[in-house]
């Protein structure tokens, strides 16, 4: 298997060169069951953050989760929001995102956000649709995002954001 070695906050690790598309390969990246990395890398983003002034952090679903509840921790936020890719049955009054990929948001937490500013979380930019989404999301309930912080931005590619963006490196792409 080709793999790539990242190295990140003193950290090494061997991330699987995967194909996405018949002509674009990617090196994965995953920070589920990955005590360690979450640890290292939650503590270099809340340093780049600490200074930002925000009232929650956002973020989508799955792989993004350790990494909010360290940096919630850490950054002494209580609460976070974490964004679905469909509706849950424990939701109540949820709000979808009316743009793709789909997201969506718990009403009790669309109300929680109303007013205040969020950071959106992720854990690797590469086009920017998801965080698109997020934004646009965070718009329609009324919340300002002030910053989006991530861990890589992965690709060469310019990402249209247009608030503060913090990461702690790149990933390449790879042809075939």
């Amino acid at each position: 298997m080709n793999v790539y070695k990242l190295n990140i906050c003193g950290l090494e690790r061997e991330l699987p060169i995967v194909s996405i598309g018949p002509l674009l390969k990617i090196a994965s990246f995953n920070l589920l069951g990955d005590g360690e990395l979450v640890k290292k890398v939650a503590e270099s983003l809340a340093e780049k953050i600490k200074d930002l002034d925000f009232d929650y952090l956002v973020g989508p679903e799955v792989k993004v989760v350790p990494l909010m509840q360290e940096l919630s921790n850490l950054l002494k936020k209580p609460r976070y929001i974490i964004l679905r890719k469909n509706i849950m049955g424990y939701m109540t009054h949820p709000i979808s995102s009316k743009t793709k990929p789909g997201m969506v948001l718990n009403g009790p937490d669309a109300e929680l956000i109303k007013g205040k500013k969020v950071l959106i979380v992720d854990d690797v930019v590469s086009t920017g649709k998801t965080i698109k989404v997020v934004d646009d999301l965070m718009k329609e309930v009324n919340a300002r995002v002030v910053g989006v912080v991530a861990v890589l931005k992965q690709g060469e590619e310019k990402v249209e954001i247009t608030i503060s963006f913090y990461s702690l490196g790149k990933l390449p792409l790879f042809g075939t």
